[in-house]
This record gives structure tokens, C-alpha cells and sequence, in this order.
């Protein structure tokens, strides 16, 4: 995989945790960037284990939830286990009124995911 622009990655132990880079993903080319990199990591190497970690970020597009909503039905598929970590309140709130905290396992934060993974 090339170098992620969007993203950075970090091991812990046998689990990759993604921080995303941008604090606002917003633009339609970040987001196409964004959804290429976060694809790239459950088809290339062996990871069965991600954990998103939303730290830095501010505001996300309905665009960017897509991504994730993609992201998360391909992990699935290769049986990746995927928790999001660190989600501000107000993304947390769009994440409820959407009902995607039912898709997704989602944890206060990165040791609260290590924990479990």
C-alpha cells in the first residue's frame, strides 16, 4: 500500500489503529482519498483487527458517513473486527440519529476498544 495521506497508521499489538489526518472531511476528493485508503487496509495486508479512532475530527460529510457505512460492510465481509474510538458528541449525535451506532461498535475510546479487540 502507498503511504495513506488521509490517514496514519499504528500498531498495537496484532490491531491497526487509523487516525485520520483531517479534522473537517468535507470535499469530495478527501473523501475519494479517505474511502481508497481505508479499502486499501482490509484488501491488501492481513489485519483482522481496526480500530478507527475520530480524534481529530471535527465535521464529517453524509458522504464521508458512506465511506464509513462501505468501509464497514467490507470488513465485514473479510471478517475484520472494527470498533470507532474517540467521537465528539456532535458526530456521535448524527451517528444515533442515523441509527449507525447499531452498525457499528463504537467506544469512548482507544483503550476501550484495545480492551475488547
Amino acid at each position: 500500500m502507498s503511504t495513506p495521506q488521509r490517514i496514519t497508521l499504528t500498531n498495537s499489538g496484532d490491531v491497526t489503529v487509523v487516525t485520520f489526518n483531517d479534522s473537517k472531511i468535507i470535499d469530495d476528493q478527501s473523501i475519494q482519498e479517505l474511502g481508497q485508503e481505508l479499502a486499501a487496509l482490509v484488501e491488501g495486508d492481513d489485519r483482522d483487527k481496526i480500530v478507527l479512532n475520530f480524534a481529530a475530527v471535527e465535521f464529517l460529510s453524509s458522504a464521508a458517513l458512506g465511506k464509513l457505512i462501505s468501509f464497514e460492510k467490507k470488513s465485514r465481509s473479510k471478517k475484520v473486527k472494527l470498533i470507532l474510538t474517540n467521537i465528539r458528541p456532535e458526530i456521535y449525535e448524527v451517528f444515533a440519529i442515523t441509527k449507525l451506532t447499531k452498525l457499528f461498535t463504537i467506544k469512548d475510546d482507544e483503550a476501550d476498544a484495545l480492551a475488547i479487540l
